[in-house]
């Protein structure tokens, strides 16, 4: 897979669609080149202590953010129909569509693949988890700022080049 985007959400609390960051790495021809990142006011907009814990982000960091509509036109305007990646796809796809639904927005069926289950494939039991940080260093990536979306989108995206 040599055109993709790598995309990567954090959320305020348990619901999916109450996405409050998003990264996305643009790769064509196998080389990044271009990337984006965006706080969001979510919806539901509240955080749980529990994901701020994980990304930092709470209510004040995206008080005065965009609504999920503004951001996802900016985001869907550089991916421009290229199939997405994430790591643990199914979140992430999930959290997609539930933002969508929390804005009566008609979800498109983009197309995911996900480099967790690639990495499974890979790497099998050579690796001690097929969580991100390690499937990045395994692949020669150094994912300094986990779970801030763009650097887990960067991280996503160099895994997808070595291993999809």
């Amino acid at each position: 897979m040599d055109d993709f985007a790598a995309i990567d959400f954090e959320t305020a609390n348990r619901e999916r669609g109450s996405v409050c960051s998003v990264g996305v790495v643009i790769v064509r021809g196998g080389q990044v080149v271009d990337s984006y990142y965006s706080l969001i006011r979510p919806r539901p907009n509240y955080y749980d202590w529990w994901n701020t814990g994980i990304h930092g982000l709470d209510f004040a960091s995206t008080r005065l953010e965009r609504p999920f509509p503004e951001v996802w036109a900016e985001v869907e305007a550089k991916v421009g129909g290229l199939p997405f990646v994430a790591h643990n796809a199914a979140f992430d796809r999930g959290c997609l569509m539930a933002a969508f639904a929390a804005y009566g927005m008609d979800y498109p069926g983009y197309e995911f693949h996900c480099t967790c289950i690639a990495a499974r494939r890979h790497y099998g039991k050579q690796l001690p988890d097929h969580c991100l940080g390690t499937v990045a260093a395994a692949c020669g990536f150094d994912l300094e700022n986990h779970h801030n979306a763009l650097a887990d989108a960067e991280a996503c995206a160099h895994i997808a080049i070595e291993i999809l």
